[in-house]
């Protein structure tokens, strides 16, 4: 028994050492992925990029706004109140990420120019009234290029989509190619 005891212990011994090795690793290359994540996709703040406000425009603004006419377009009420919800989101995101503009509250002028329609724009829905939201659509469509004359963005007009149209910005209804 004696000599198959001391074969077995350096078997033994190895077997022990090399799953501490492989947890140890494990351990370490976990710690690193952990660590390494935010350096892989840092946050806005870490990098000081601020995205514009155009970009901002385009990128949430504009989408949210066409979504919220598509889904009454389509009768689809409780889409329409949730698109209302994102864009109204989306302006208040904007005006935290840009608090001035040309030395004026951003968040006031929007707030200013989109409160009242987005008040007739929430009646409408809940009321599920076609007629109702198309005004108030209309409304909020012109209150948009309203700021966008105030702030020397004319060129940057905005219309309310129509069915042939794949863009609410400055379109004539005519297919793009």
């Amino acid at each position: 028994m004696g000599a198959a005891s001391h074969r077995r212990r350096p078997t033994a011994f190895a077997v022990i050492a090399i799953g501490a090795a492989v947890t140890l690793m494990a351990g370490v290359a976990i710690s690193h992925g952990v660590a390494a994540e935010p350096e892989a996709a840092p946050s806005p703040q870490a990098t000081g990029y601020l995205p514009s406000i155009s970009d901002l425009m385009i990128a949430t603004i504009q989408p949210r706004h066409e979504r919220l006419w598509r889904a009454e377009q389509d009768g689809n009420w409780d889409f329409t109140a949730y698109e209302l919800g994102n864009l109204k989101g989306a302006f208040n995101r904007l005006g935290r990420a840009h608090p001035t503009e040309d030395g004026m509250s951003f968040p006031d002028m929007i707030t200013s120019v989109t409160e009242q329609p987005f008040k007739e724009l929430s009646t409408a829905t809940k009321a599920k009234d076609g007629a109702a939201f198309a005004k108030a659509y209309a409304n909020l469509t012109n209150a948009c290029n309203s700021c966008h004359q105030a702030l020397n963005h004319g060129v940057v007009e905005i219309r309310v989509p129509n069915e042939t149209s794949r863009s609410d910005l400055g379109v004539d209804g005519t297919p793009r190619r």
